[in-house]
């Protein structure tokens, strides 16, 4: 199996394992990691996914092997295409990444992730980079083109002119460098991506879900809005939290817990 899930609590961890193409996906991968992900977000013990490509690297983008068998086929991505008529989207061409979740997922990077595998990395809602990890369009080398996200993703968390830099030259982005302008959120020592994600993972699950998910999802959502717009939805999505979740924590808050920004006692 190249895909398998492991538990700590409310901590789920999404493993690919095929070292030897450093993790590059194939179609079976792309299958088992869609369901990977299905069952963390139906499963109602699990609050927060790492996504970690075991082995020293998160992936190498498609399976390039695979892809060259494709060659004198009609429409060879035609399983994946969308159709307004289809009641459920065809998974991506790198398998998870338009799946709309309402959990968060963090990427704990090793090594590279280029081409889909960068793509991947952009699906999840952080990324953890080990110091020697790095991003870049390496599929810019063979006529390949973003098409499972990359295109929508980095300008929003980069800004288009960096974007475009990274997207049309196809050149290597440190950690350092994706630290610097947005295109991840931590930075840890080699070794260490998985269990820095997890720990962040187990950070943020100890909070009251339904508000974590709700400011989640108002993120995603004022995309493209006006502010007006944005707003409201805003509003709609979260308004109701206060009285599911927010007033019993303020109650907790007069009791005496998590006085002066105190994190420790919830």
């Amino acid at each position: 199996m190249s895909v398998r899930v492991e538990k700590s609590g409310p901590v789920t961890t999404v493993i690919h394992h095929r070292p030897a193409q450093r993790n590059a996906m194939d179609p079976a991968s792309a299958e088992a990691l869609v369901a990977a992900f299905e069952s963390f977000e139906a499963d109602p013990t699990a609050s927060v996914a790492v996504f970690w490509g075991e082995g020293g690297a998160f992936c190498a983008g498609w399976d390039l092997q695979h892809a060259s068998a494709l060659a004198g086929e009609d429409d060879p991505l035609a399983a994946l295409n969308f159709d307004p008529a289809q009641a459920r989207i065809p998974r991506g061409p790198m398998g998870p990444s338009r799946l709309q979740l309402s959990k968060p997922v963090i990427a704990a990077v090793a090594g590279p992730a280029v081409a889909g595998g960068f793509e991947l990395a952009l699906w999840c809602d952080l990324r953890v980079l080990e110091e020697s990890a790095y991003f870049g369009v390496y599929c810019r080398r063979w006529g390949i083109p973003l098409i499972d996200g990359g295109t929508v993703r980095l300008p929003r968390l980069v800004g288009q002119g960096r974007a475009l830099d990274i997207i049309l030259t196809g050149r290597k982005v440190t950690a350092a460098e994706a630290l610097q302008i947005g295109a991840c959120e931590r930075v840890v020592p080699d070794g260490q991506s998985r269990a820095a994600a997890e720990a962040l993972a187990h950070e943020i699950a100890r909070f009251p879900q339904g508000c974590v998910r709700a400011d989640r999802q108002s993120v995603y959502a004022q995309h493209g809005l006006a502010e007006r717009a944005a707003l409201h939805s805003e509003w709609a999505i979260s308004a109701s939290l206060v009285v599911q979740e927010g007033i019993a924590g303020a109650t907790r808050f007069s009791a005496g817990l998590g006085r002066h920004g105190d994190f420790d006692t919830l």
